[in-house]
């Protein structure tokens, strides 16, 4: 099951792994840090010349934009250019827990699907 997250410029599915994962998080350190947001954003460099990045964020700054589904998410517009129509997961394996972008924007991902060019 996927959780659709469709605003007029925000445009993500994520997997109920993903919401989750989100959630707990959040629920996690309500009493520590109030009002977190799920943050979602890129940054140079990596195999492929582009990283996805992930934070929890109490922060809002200038070109964010801001949506609320079954959890609050931030995404910078740049950012929001890379990976519009994406799907994002959650797995954890022996390897390790992350979330995983499926970006239909991307020419090219490296293999453990934290880099990417277009």
């Amino acid at each position: 099951m996927n959780i659709d997250i469709d605003h007029k410029k925000l445009k993500l599915k994520f997997t109920i792994h993903a919401s989750n994962k989100i959630l707990k998080i959040i629920n996690k350190n309500k009493n520590k840090e109030k009002n977190l947001k799920f943050r979602i954003y890129i940054i140079g460099g990596g195999c492929n010349g582009f990283q996805y990045k992930f934070k929890m964020d109490q922060k809002i700054n200038k070109n964010d934009i801001i949506m609320k589904k079954n959890f609050p998410i931030i995404i910078d517009s740049i950012s929001l250019q890379y990976i519009q129509g994406g799907k994002i997961d959650y797995q954890e394996t022996l390897e390790g827990s992350k979330f995983i972008i499926s970006n239909p924007n991307a020419k090219t991902t490296c293999s453990c699907g934290t880099s990417f060019s277009i």
